[in-house]
């Protein structure tokens, strides 16, 4: 799935139009132009809302953020109050345009998982940054909106700020969240990238979409990790994807051995969609996967500094996540690969600077060496300064 977050790109170098033109555009005459200018930049849907019209979902977000299930993303506590109203992030918007940019695999990403040697990363990370692209897009779309219109003004939103995304996407009829919580198109599937427009325009607003999940429940049994604890919730903590990116530590013991060899994200729950049978390739060439990036070799990844991952990734989301956690997600499934070939590349990483890749390292070790020559490496181990390290020796002994 596209990471965890939502949020808001603001759009500062727009220029304000107060001034009502006495010949402007009516409503529905600027509604057909935005829809014209989102065709020519490649997006593949698009509608309006009513700022108000995600305001249903915010007690479950307080709900789902009472019961923990955010994990330690203290930024969705932090912004509950900004996420639960639009209005709160800008109090003169009238209405928000919602566009969604297909990204559609070639192939199915599960394919991947079958290469123990190799690593998977999610769909939408194997290509260039989307928030980057989207928002030079939008950009550009709200600049001619405002000159359409003669009056007005905007912000672009993007993944990075508090902004309810898929409700307001829903309502502006692009397709509904499905019980995996990601959006679902009956034209796409669930491969969408969205991006929002407010604006002070009074524009006419769609007719919000329906939900077509019905008795399915694909998506939630093919979860590896069963995150799910019903239809439409996602306890994060057990998520994979939020493991692999948002999650800052050690990664729960008892997960490790149901991620595979998933390294930065997790497309399970969005490849079942029976929906997927209408979805097509995505169409924008700077987000389809790089070759390097379909099944990356796990012994050339582990290995990488800082600089190097840093190169490695310069244009990707995962630079985000830091090359830290990236080793300790690759040190996670080396242990599941079953691949004993592994041990070189694996045992010079008791030694890194980072405990967090210490203490991956340890247990992939646990998992590929035999019982007997483990006990011996930990035996003549000096004690780690780390106690989350010391931690690791101590549960992957007998």
């Amino acid at each position: 799935m596209p990471p965890l977050m939502t949020g808001a790109s603001p759009l500062p170098t727009l220029p304000r139009v107060r001034e009502r033109a006495s010949a402007s555009p009516d409503r529905a005459a600027l509604k057909d132009h935005l829809r014209a200018l989102a065709l020519i930049e490649g997006f593949d849907a698009f509608g309006i809302a009513d700022p108000d019209a995600a305001a249903a979902a915010g007690p479950r977000l307080r709900q789902w953020v009472a019961e923990g299930n955010h994990g330690d993303m203290g930024w969705m506590a932090e912004t509950l109050d900004r996420r639960a109203d639009a209005r709160t992030l800008w109090s003169e918007v009238r209405t928000i345009v919602m566009l969604g940019l297909n990204y559609g695999p070639d192939e199915d990403p599960r394919a991947a998982l079958a290469q123990r040697t190799g690593g998977v990363i999610s769909v939408y990370a194997r290509g260039e940054d989307y928030h980057e692209l989207i928002k030079a897009k939008l950009k550009r779309i709200a600049r001619a909106l405002l000159a359409k219109a003669g009056t007005g003004d905007v912000k672009v939103f993007v993944d990075t700020a508090p902004l309810m995304e898929k409700p307001l996407a829903q309502a502006a009829g692009l397709g509904w969240q499905g019980k995996h919580t990601n959006l679902v198109s009956r034209a796409r599937g669930s491969w969408l990238f969205l991006g929002a427009i407010a604006t002070t325009l009074d524009l006419p607003v769609d007719a919000p979409e329906g939900d077509h999940c019905g008795h399915c429940r694909a998506c939630l049994d093919a979860c590896p990790t069963a995150a799910f604890p019903a239809p439409y919730r996602l306890d994060a903590r057990r998520c994979i994807s939020y493991l692999t990116i948002e999650h800052a530590g050690p990664i729960p013991r008892d997960l490790r051995p149901l991620m595979g060899n998933r390294i930065y994200g997790c497309d399970d729950c969005l490849a079942a969609c029976p929906w997927n049978k209408f979805a097509q390739a995505g169409r924008e060439m700077k987000l389809a996967a790089r070759d390097e990036n379909r099944a990356p070799a796990l012994a050339e990844l582990v290995a990488l500094d800082d600089g190097a991952f840093r190169a490695r990734f310069a244009k990707s989301p995962i630079k985000r996540t830091g090359r830290v956690r990236m080793v300790r997600n690759v040190l996670i499934a080396m242990g599941n690969s079953d691949q004993p070939g592994f041990l070189p590349q694996i045992l010079p990483l008791l030694e890194d600077e980072a405990p967090l890749v210490r203490g991956a390292a340890v247990w992939a070790l646990s998992r590929l060496m035999p019982a007997v020559e483990f006990a011996r490496l930990a035996a003549r181990r000096a004690p780690d300064p780390d106690d989350a390290v010391e931690a690791e020796w101590d549960a992957a002994l007998p």
